[in-house]
């Protein structure tokens, strides 16, 4: 039943975003590693659109689901959260 929960996109898109952010912030840090640069440049942009387009879609997840079915969307919002974590912790520790 859990996987047909991550069947809807409120499931699954927001941990395809979390993943594309991620990866966008790990190819930068590989092809010009952990500067800072005075312009925060394209990947930066795209990372903030990332993870700030994907709120509304885990809000909405919750609001559809948590009631109907609590412990199998707690654990994709679980699942959503840690992908947040994922992509936030790069950022955090090179201090980008």
């Amino acid at each position: 039943m859990l996987r047909s929960l991550f069947d809807r996109p409120s499931s699954w898109i927001p941990v395809a975003m979390s993943s594309l952010a991620l990866a966008i912030v790990l190819a930068d840090l590989a092809i010009y590693g952990p500067v800072r640069r005075p312009d925060e440049g394209a990947a930066a942009h795209l990372w903030q659109l990332l993870m700030a387009a994907q709120l509304p879609v885990i809000a909405w997840h919750a609001a559809r689901w948590l009631p109907k079915q609590p412990g199998r969307s707690a654990k994709i919002l679980a699942v959503q959260v840690i992908g947040v974590l994922a992509a936030f912790a790069p950022v955090w520790w090179f201090e980008l």
